[in-house]
């Protein structure tokens, strides 16, 4: 049994879930507007350069959750499933993970994306594993504050290895599934890396170590 490992924003899904709940909150009017939209623009803008300050991002997107219950949390959650990740699902994504699973392999999404936002997602492609960045909790809500290490970069492969120990697995065979240059750190680390719709700087990279490239966007 292998590890299938997979980003999932604009490799899973055909967009960004974190720029997407940004831009769900500006539009139900549940942030100020007009700021928060110029953030969230800039922050994305700095992403997709690799100039990203995760730790300023994340506290910028965990804000909003520390404002709220869960329960109100979890019912914008549904309303943001509905409207702005259903229509981004991608068939032969989903067709991917089922031919992993088939292989017997264990599939696990990785992004730098906070939980609150990516668990919902993962469950749609049948994965009950992920690591990505979690915000911190105490009474049942958010503080607003990042609890332990980003999954973001070398973050990723930091915490892919206290995954791996805790779980007594290896890299032997595995997979990673990623279209970002943010993911290099990673990519790097596995038997098996995969380019997905890949950015251009990855995309040059890839070409240089000779890695695969598929697209899942494609009919």
């Amino acid at each position: 049994m292998a590890l299938a490992i997979f980003d999932l924003d604009n490799t899973l899904i055909a967009g960004d879930s974190d720029y997407l709940w940004g831009e769900f909150l500006v539009k139900n009017e549940y942030v100020d507007a007009e700021h928060f939209a110029k953030q969230n623009a800039q922050f994305y803008q700095d992403y997709q350069q690799g100039c990203l300050d995760i730790m300023a991002y994340q506290k910028f997107a965990l804000k909003p959750l520390s404002e709220q219950s869960m329960d109100t949390l979890n019912k914008w959650h549904q309303d943001f499933m509905r409207h702005y990740i259903e229509p981004i699902l991608l068939p032969k994504a989903h067709a991917l993970v089922q031919q992993h699973k088939k292989q017997g392999d264990r599939v696990l999404i990785i992004t730098a994306t906070n939980t609150f936002i990516t668990r919902p997602i993962g469950l749609r492609y049948d994965i009950n594993e992920l690591l990505g960045t979690e915000g911190e909790i105490k009474n049942n809500r958010y503080t607003g504050e990042v609890a332990g290490i980003p999954t973001f970069q070398e973050g990723k492969v930091t915490r892919l290895n206290e995954w791996l120990k805790q779980e007594n697995e290896t890299l032997e065979g595995s997979f990673f599934y990623s279209d970002s240059h943010n993911d290099l750190p990673l990519l790097k680390q596995v038997e098996y890396p995969v380019i997905v719709d890949g950015d251009k700087t990855l995309l040059q990279v890839a070409q240089q170590h000779n890695w695969p490239s598929i697209s899942l966007r494609t009919p």
